[in-house]
């Protein structure tokens, strides 16, 4: 359904959010990247609901409407907008989503052979760690509060690799970060919001698979297995929030799992809406003792991770 500038300050007051005045949906849909990946060309809604445009790594450039499909540039110059991206100062920039690009990309890569790089993963040794590390106590998130949904795509082909890598749908953390969701979870509802579990605890071996499957240039969106990562170590979680009233879950600026920048938890792209809804998450996490990861907005790395070592059990043996 076509969003109308009234329609969306009406969702923002009933959700809590500073409405602004929101782009109208011919101009909303310019909403997106364009051009090439090193050097991308961003536009979106800014907080009081103009559009602007941004190169990597150049200033922000208000648009100004000049006819249906043509827009001023703050500064000089023009954007025009065709059937497959847009046209800025006469370079054509092919509109991109290069989250999709990148997966399909890897995809491809691991259609080859997926058993035999599952096996590889299972038959390789995680790091050896040395320090005082405090004993493992994993918790079922799903005993933490009712509100807590799961959608855990790593236990079906709904992700990045295409491919089934857990044994079934389940969430674990450690317990004091369990805990901490739980508490984030209470100070969302009074909001409207719900939590919506995609990853926690994460078996070494998978780790593993992530790093192999991907290429280099998107390696900053995976861990290093010979370092561990801090899902490895059950204190990071992956999550969104979802509409309590609706159920619906709520628009971000990238989808989960998205590698591209989209997904940094700066990024200054995408609508109004969704950046706020990310500060909305942003602020119950880090409420309760949750750190920002930069490179994903979806994912949040409780405060004392390091204390705890690298886990390689599979969610068929933390159930038995």
């Amino acid at each position: 359904m076509r969003q109308t500038r009234r329609t969306v300050a009406a969702g923002m007051l009933a959700s809590g959010l500073a409405p602004g005045a929101a782009l109208a949906g011919a101009d909303l849909s310019l909403v997106a990247q364009y051009g090439a990946p090193e050097a991308p060309v961003t536009v979106f809604e800014t907080d009081d609901g103009a559009l602007a445009v941004f190169a990597h790594g150049g200033p922000i450039r208000r648009l100004s409407r000049l006819a249906n499909e043509r827009y001023a540039v703050e500064g000089g110059g023009e954007l025009l907008v065709t059937a497959r991206g847009v046209r800025l100062d006469g370079a054509f920039l092919p509109r991109r989503d290069f989250g999709a690009e990148v997966q399909a990309g890897i995809r491809r890569a691991v259609r080859a052979d997926p058993k035999a790089l599952r096996a590889r993963a299972l038959a390789a040794t995680p790091p050896t760690e040395k320090g005082d590390f405090l004993r493992p106590d994993l918790v079922d998130l799903a005993t933490i509060d009712p509100t807590i949904r799961f959608d855990i795509r790593y236990a079906g082909r709904d992700n990045f690799m295409g491919l089934k890598l857990y044994e079934r749908p389940a969430a674990w953390l450690q317990r004091p970060a369990a805990q901490a969701v739980g508490r984030a979870a209470k100070t969302l509802a009074a909001r409207g919001y719900g939590l919506t579990i995609h990853d926690a605890y994460r078996p070494w071996f998978v780790t593993w698979m992530f790093w192999e499957a991907t290429p280099p240039a998107s390696r900053v969106f995976v861990a290093d297995p010979a370092k561990g990562s801090r899902h490895n170590r059950g204190c990071a979680v992956d999550l969104t929030l979802h509409d309590l009233a609706t159920g619906a879950i709520v628009d971000m600026p990238s989808r989960y799992d998205e590698m591209s920048t989209r997904s940094y938890a700066d990024f200054a792209g995408g609508a109004a809406r969704q950046r706020a809804l990310r500060g909305i998450l942003r602020e119950a996490m880090v409420g309760q003792g949750f750190e920002v990861y930069p490179e994903e907005w979806w994912h949040f790395d409780y405060g004392a991770w390091r204390r705890y070592p690298i886990g390689a059990k599979t969610f068929t043996q933390l159930a038995g």
